[in-house]
């Protein structure tokens, strides 16, 4: 992980995060883990407040993460049905790579 190499230069680093879990496997010094769809680490575009908690929380792990494996979950809802935000975030049609895993996965 680049947070790692960060780290051992002695630059505190947070991992903002979608799938916390994954990330703990790693021992990443601090994790904040957020229920928000990929790419959106921060919330939705606009949306300052929202992007302002994130930020805040990862604040809040610099300050109290005592060694590595401290994490700190983000208890805000995204702001959009997850069913709905990623019906709207696909393109109409699919790239090649997912249209084949698609394709494989109604064994075709």
């Amino acid at each position: 992980m680049l947070a790692r190499t960060i780290e051992s230069l002695g630059i505190p680093t947070v991992t903002v995060t979608m799938i916390p879990d994954l990330a703990m496997k790693f021992r990443p010094s601090r994790v904040v883990g957020v229920e928000f769809p990929f790419g959106h680490n921060f919330g939705t575009p606009g949306n300052d407040e929202l992007m302002l908690t994130v930020a805040r929380a990862a604040c809040q792990a610099l300050e109290e993460a005592g060694g590595p494996g401290y994490r700190l979950d983000v208890d805000v809802e995204w702001p959009v049905p997850l069913e709905t935000a990623y019906r709207t975030w696909h393109p109409p049609v699919p790239s090649p790579i997912v249209a084949e895993m698609l394709k494989r996965r109604q064994g075709g």
